[in-house]
């Protein structure tokens, strides 16, 4: 066994606050978070700093706090409580979670709470192209844009990856309205309401150099209620959340169960 005088040899003290040491054994594990001497060298001084900072604040905090043994003892179980069986439960969580959702489920969940996703912005379903105003290709642009169906949506897709300076042709998908508009002139208009509800859903403006074409094929305003396809994700993740929830507590009654039929506690009366 080694003496303190060999043990202060080999593991030498690096920081001191009263009775308290930090020893270089105690800063080994910042070398395995990188093999550049510099960075180690650097991790090590704020290591050094923070542990000084704590134990400075425990011993300002121990002359202006009054805290009995008892409360102390408390509030430390609390923590390990907290700390520990947060893993434990994250581990057993990730190891039992069932992370596939079905379209009924998504469905059912939207049906029971619609409620829970009225709208705060404006959502469309849209093409959007953008065309310097010099190419002849914005009378051709402006006509496929009018049209509906699998030719004249291939034909304008062909169009805009050859021709356009900008473009958004994904027309199932429902996207909040200013993000497509961002960066053109309906971005300065200020009743994007009644630009959408009078009726005409191709919208052309411009500037000195583009036109810019909008096909509103469907919209949504603010305080409307969305369709369940652009809450889609967001119910995915409250389901899963909501999984969650239920296997910590299924844990927590199943190992409260098992010690009591194991007789692992008393409670006196």
């Amino acid at each position: 066994m080694k003496t303190e005088e060999e043990d202060s040899k080999d593991n030498p003290i690096v920081a001191s606050v009263d009775n308290n040491y930090l020893r270089k054994a105690d800063m080994e594990f910042l070398t395995k978070e990188t093999t550049n001497p510099e960075d180690s060298a650097n991790l090590a001084k704020r290591y050094l700093q923070s542990w000084i900072k704590k134990q400075v604040m425990i011993r300002e905090a121990g002359k202006n706090i009054t805290l009995s043994q008892a409360e102390l003892d408390k509030k430390l179980l609390d923590y390990k409580y907290a700390l520990i069986v947060y893993e434990y439960e994250k581990e057993y969580i990730e190891k039992h979670l069932n992370r596939e959702i079905s379209e009924d489920e998504i469905n059912q969940y939207y049906k029971d709470n619609k409620d829970n996703f009225i709208l705060k912005e404006i959502i469309v379903r849209a093409n959007y192209i953008k065309m310097d105003k010099s190419l002849s290709q914005n009378a051709q642009a402006e006509r496929l844009m009018k049209r509906q169906g699998e030719t004249s949506s291939q034909d304008l897709r062909d169009l805009a990856i050859k021709s356009a300076s900008n473009y958004f042709l994904e027309d199932s998908t429902w996207v909040n309205f200013d993000e497509i508009i961002i960066n053109t002139p309906l971005a300065e208009n200020n009743n994007k309401v009644q630009l959408l509800t009078r009726g005409n859903n191709l919208i052309k403006v411009e500037d000195d150099a583009f036109n810019y074409y909008f096909k509103i094929l469907e919209y949504k305003l603010q305080d409307q209620i969305p369709p369940v396809d652009f809450v889609k994700d967001e119910i995915s993740k409250i389901i899963i959340n909501k999984r969650k929830v239920t296997l910590a507590e299924t844990l927590q009654n199943n190992v409260y169960q098992r010690a009591q039929e194991n007789n692992e506690f008393k409670i006196y009366e």
